[in-house]
């Protein structure tokens, strides 16, 4: 008797824990600094979920600053979240290619964080394709589902900061 109550105990409090681990989202910045996406309540919190060696995340950058400009002063914080590897292979790519994609765009946003092979990000978010945007509101929960479907072409009218700056817009 007294195992299978041992036994209840800890698969509760291992649980507990899990679930406790799943509902923090906390990355770290390419500084070694880490960041708790849920735990800026109050601020609106935009991720632009890319890879250093996707060709359209030059153009998610830019949208990235965009956003980062136009929402400056206020309660919301940009951040990039790169998804490439941390282990040698496929994707892979050291905190330095990182920096330097960061520099090349011009990445004026609050913190470049790493996210291996989108193990968090994608998850918690239900997102299904990189290049994409998340809006997390005020809450520390997403208000939208992800925004993906970034257009590289110099000719596409569809402009995707318009539905973004909306989610941002109705969290503030």
């Amino acid at each position: 008797m007294r195992t299978i109550k041992g036994l209840i105990t800890v698969s509760t409090l291992t649980l507990m824990l899990a679930a406790a681990a799943f509902s923090q989202t906390v990355l770290t910045g390419l500084d070694g600094g880490h960041v708790d996406l849920e735990g800026q309540r109050g601020k609106v919190v935009v991720l632009a979920v890319g890879a250093s060696w996707l060709p359209l995340s030059a153009k998610q950058a830019d949208i990235a600053n965009t956003l980062a400009r136009k929402y400056q002063g206020r309660d919301v914080v940009v951040y990039f979240v790169a998804t490439d590897s941390t282990r040698p292979g496929k994707n892979f790519a050291s905190d330095q290619v990182i920096r330097e994609f960061a520099t090349t765009n011009k990445l004026s946003v609050a913190s470049v964080l790493r996210d291996s092979d989108g193990g968090v990000t994608f998850r918690k978010y239900s997102i299904d394709q990189v290049p994409s945007f998340v809006v997390i509101g005020k809450d520390g929960r997403a208000v939208a589902e992800p925004f993906g479907g970034i257009d590289g072409s110099p000719n596409s009218r569809y402009d995707i900061t318009v539905p973004i700056s909306r989610a941002i817009d109705k969290a503030l």
